[in-house]
């Protein structure tokens, strides 16, 4: 199925707002990479301007999986001129398996929350949200091949990848600035992401981060699953789709985001950094 088309699957899943819900998972999952990690530390201001961050990041996914053709082309192009800067001792965020990585963590999260909160993928499905996600690992540089084909050949690289997953000083406090940014005002949002988070991350890396867990909390995030599953389906398609459409709308309000030539000091855009 065409990305553009209006069944494409990547645009049904990638519009639910209940994704949202995994912003926290999907970054901290980047960043237990070690050199997804240094990038991050090294270009980024996302944990000074997390609000930024996370504009830029659902410019990218939005504009990837819902825009036009030409918005699709733009922010591809921005993103991509964005990583030509990112390296550094030991780290270069054109690497294919960065790369690869980077985008795995996108579909996994955007894979996982849609089953817990709307339901199980109907035969064919995951296989077709795998392949049209390829996308965003793809428009960065990765090549088609590098992508894997089935869900059997994902679940295969994605135990391979998390052997060598080592949360560090280094993402440890990326971590604690995404969790505790500068702006207090945000400490209520942040703090629900830290739950969600540590409910949605394996144990091994619940522990490195620091994120405090017990029976209890595990508990609570399976109660909170179970109602959010039997509520959030029913909720009017405009309304579970409503903040897919703003950010879409800012989007072009700001003329397509910004030029890929537009030059910044430290990037907040950047899906590596």
């Amino acid at each position: 199925m065409d990305r553009s088309s209006d069944e494409s699957i990547l645009r049904r899943v990638q519009a639910e707002s209940a994704l949202l819900a995994g912003a926290g998972y999907a970054i901290l999952l980047q960043i237990a990479h070690p050199s997804v990690a240094q990038g991050v530390a090294d270009h980024s201001d996302f944990t000074s301007r997390p609000l930024d961050r996370l504009r830029g990041t659902l410019y990218y996914l939005y504009g990837t999986a819902l825009g036009t053709d030409e918005e699709r082309a733009r922010v591809q192009a921005i993103v991509r001129a964005m990583h030509h800067k990112v390296r550094g001792p030991g780290y270069d965020a054109l690497d294919p398996d960065l790369l690869l990585w980077v985008g795995a963590t996108l579909y996994r999260s955007g894979a996982r929350l849609y089953e817990l909160v709307i339901g199980e993928f109907a035969p064919g499905e995951r296989e077709a949200f795998l392949r049209e996600a390829s996308v965003y690992a793809t428009a960065l540089g990765l090549p088609e091949e590098a992508w894997p084909s089935t869900p059997e050949e994902f679940e295969a690289y994605w135990e391979r990848a998390h052997a060598h997953l080592e949360v560090g000083p280094v993402a440890r406090e990326l971590a604690e600035g995404v969790f505790r940014p500068r702006n207090r005002l945000l400490w209520p949002l942040t703090f629900t992401q830290r739950f969600l988070t540590g409910g949605l991350l394996p144990e091994g890396l619940r522990r490195g981060f620091g994120i405090p867990w017990s029976a209890a909390k595990q508990r609570r995030f399976d109660r909170l699953m179970r109602v959010t599953r039997a509520v959030y389906p029913r909720l009017p398609q405009p309304l579970r789709t409503l903040p897919t459409k703003l950010y879409l709308r800012s989007m072009r309000r700001h003329g397509g985001w910004k030029s890929p030539g537009a030059k910044r000091k430290r990037s907040s855009g950047s899906r590596f950094a």
